[in-house]
């Protein structure tokens, strides 16, 4: 047996063995993420890119589940396990086979990018749906269980997940390789650090991807701040930049004048992994003096000890018979249809909803995103070998007449390229006026919202400008609420949207993934209540949000937000009525008695929230404590909620956590303790001092 198949041997010194076989230059080559063969370090060769943030992503057929917002808003560690659990399984099978076929191209790999767990700070960002939300402890606890998800319990790893973009990253996207993200001490580690941190010494990320941006001066993939912070949290994983980013050093930052230096600077920084070619000048740096043998040595024997905890070098591993029968299973599939169940949002409701099928015998089905199967994929996505859209959910659930009318164009001014503008509004206020009720679908999708270079519209590099919906909708939901029939709309965006409309209900679905059709329809028709909270606060206007540019955090997300709020954190009805009484707190752990004092069997999502009297304590409420729950109608429980304490200390100007000094109250409910979510929520909190 090679040495380096021994499994006896503890991982670092297999990497140290295998990398010691190959020369300087060979180690070189090793560093970008189309890794090359090495014949003679048993090596083969190996793309590093692949991508896996709500199913396995751009490589083919797969299991497509909502949009990372949407897990987040379903506030489920299980399920969110169970998710990324369910991604490694595809991920391996696909990677079993084409390996057999010799198929080692991108996205094909076991190194999955993901998840991006970057603070959604500002509504406007076009990348925030493939966060968990603004909370730090809610992305923090998603993205602990989402990675144990798809890493596993044992020896090997199953795959190899990554936390992005380290850190500090959350827009602008038309400025995000110039930028340069000026932050506090306090904002480092009261928001911006803490979801890193817990998957780096909790979860044990095996990799961690750095951002575009600059973060107080430094390039984030070169940062001597953020390495010492994985170095002082016992990160023992591999680092890669974002792709190509290491090139905007010497072109946009002005940090270097060439492209050897920008791979010095990096590689003697830390970065393991260029995505990117910046590290292809690697050995012109070496010539020059810039790095030296043991600086390549590192960074390789870094990427070698992953391959190896991957079981890459051994005889067999635990995942070879994932059968490929599990990529798009039934099982899987289900789970999907399960979450984007628990993920859409009822923002509001005046007893229309759910309907009764013996009350109407027509509906009219009308909007951009109706049947649109872009509304139900978000960015990052796969390809799902089945999809239900809104439309087709609808007509498979409902047997009287479905009249349908796309009604507009997303963004442009009409939808056949020779028709007059607003081509499709008449057809859309003939089809509510024969229609007993109006299903109004509208909203975004990832082609106007969503990463740089990946949206081709009018907004700013994939960020939206506002937060009003595009024009042609707003022409659109207004001509269908002058026919004066019931209207409910269905939103499908991944972030904060006005939708401007005195409706007589109101759905936030984000991108609900493959059966997002079918789990709407469940809910318009009541088989199953809705039971999803808001990740994120949806504002009113976005002229009185902080500029975009300033990533300070305040008057940012709940927990510093003064006015402006639509729609709170944390905020969700569901067609029963769930309350909490006797609420106590003994150490570390918060006991609280529910009871559904409705009429229907519902989920909801129980919220812990701490206020702290403290001169450094945020001046509204943080989340500490969350836990999914399922009563039946009348049923009552007792549940035990894990508050981690370090959520309870404050963080001074100095960025130092430490225990209050003041007062704290304890809030448990279905939603925030503020007075606007009580009001919308019909319920208030119950409290104690803790």
């Amino acid at each position: 047996m090679k040495k380096y198949m021994d499994k006896s041997l503890p991982v670092q010194e297999r990497a140290e063995y295998i990398t010691s076989l190959m020369t300087v230059t060979q180690q070189a080559e090793q560093l970008t993420y189309q890794a090359p063969a090495n014949e003679k370090a048993g090596l083969e060769s190996y793309n590093w890119w692949n991508e896996g943030l709500h199913g396995v992503a751009r490589a083919g057929t797969a299991t497509m589940f909502p949009q990372a917002i949407g897990l987040a808003a379903m506030f489920d560690e299980e399920e969110m396990k169970n998710v990324g659990d369910i991604i490694s399984d595809e991920a391996r099978a696909k990677y079993n086979e084409y390996s057999r076929h010799n198929d080692h191209d991108i996205y094909k790999g076991l190194t999955l990018w993901s998840p991006n767990i970057n603070i959604f700070r500002d509504p406007r960002w076009g990348r925030g749906h493939e966060t968990y939300g603004e909370d730090p402890y809610l992305t923090a606890k998603l993205g602990v269980a989402f990675v144990n998800g798809l890493q596993g319990s044992g020896e090997v790893l199953k795959t190899a997940a990554c936390a992005k973009h380290f850190a500090v990253h959350s827009g602008p996207e038309s400025l995000r390789h110039e930028f340069d993200a000026k932050v506090s001490e306090k904002d480092l580690e009261e928001t911006y650090l803490p979801a890193f941190r817990a998957l780096v010494k909790d979860a044990h990320v095996e990799g961690v991807m750095g951002a575009y941006n600059r973060v107080n001066g430094e390039a984030s993939c070169a940062s001597s701040y953020l390495m010492s912070k994985l170095d002082e949290w016992g990160f023992d994983g591999y680092f890669v930049s974002d792709c190509w980013a290491i090139r905007d050093f010497h072109t946009n930052h002005g940090l270097t004048k060439t492209a050897p230096e920008s791979a010095a600077l990096a590689v003697k920084s830390g970065c393991d992994l260029n995505c990117g070619n910046t590290y292809l000048h690697m050995l012109t740096a070496l010539e020059e003096g810039l790095v030296d043998d043991a600086d390549i040595t590192k960074a390789c024997t870094h990427l070698m000890r992953t391959r190896v905890r991957l079981g890459m070098f051994d005889e067999s591993t635990p995942y070879d018979n994932i059968p490929y029968s599990v990529v798009s299973g039934k099982e899987n599939k289900e789970v999907s249809r399960r979450c984007a169940e628990k993920s859409m949002v009822l923002l509001k409701n005046n007893g229309i909803l759910p309907l009764d099928k013996n009350k109407i015998s027509s509906i009219a089905v009308i909007g951009p995103n109706a049947d649109s199967r872009a509304a139900l994929e978000g960015n990052y996505c796969g390809r799902a070998d089945r999809y239900v859209t809104f439309l087709e959910g609808i007509q498979d659930e409902f047997d009287g007449n479905v009249f349908y009318s796309e009604g507009s164009h997303l963004y442009k001014d009409r939808v056949m390229a020779l028709g007059l503008p607003d081509d499709r509004l008449s057809e859309a206020a003939i089809a509510a006026s024969n229609a007993d009720v109006v299903v109004l679908c509208v909203g975004l999708d990832a082609s106007v919202e969503g990463e740089e270079g990946d949206t081709g519209n009018e907004f700013s590099s994939g960020d939206k400008k506002d937060l009003r919906l595009p024009e042609p909708q707003r022409k659109l939901i207004a001509r269908v609420m002058k026919c004066g029939k019931p209207v409910i709309i269905v939103n499908a965006a991944g972030s904060s949207v006005n939708v401007e409309a005195d409706c007589d209900a109101l759905i936030h679905v984000w991108y609900p993934g493959q059966f997002g059709g079918k789990a709407l329809a469940d809910i318009l028709f009541g088989n199953v209540s809705p039971s999803g909270k808001l990740p994120v606060t949806f504002y009113k206007e976005a002229r009185d949000l902080p500029d975009f540019t300033d990533y300070s955090m305040e008057n940012r997300t709940y927990r510093y937000a003064k006015d402006n709020v639509l729609y709170p954190f944390g905020f969700g009805l569901t067609y029963s009525d769930i309350v909490c009484t006797d609420l106590s707190y003994s150490d570390g752990t918060a006991s609280v008695t529910i009871v559904n004092n409705g009429k229907c069997d519902t989920g909801d999502v129980i919220e812990l929230y701490v206020k702290d009297t403290s001169e450094f304590a945020v001046p509204n409420v943080s989340l500490c404590g969350f836990r999914r729950v399922f009563l039946k109608a009348g049923q009552k429980q007792t549940v035990d909620i894990s508050v981690d304490r370090e959520f309870l200390k404050i963080v001074d100007d100095n960025g130092i956590r430490r225990s209050t000094d003041g007062r704290q109250t304890l809030f448990a409910g279905t939603s925030q303790p503020d007075s606007l979510s009580c009001e919308l929520n019909r319920k208030s909190c119950i409290s104690i001092d803790i």
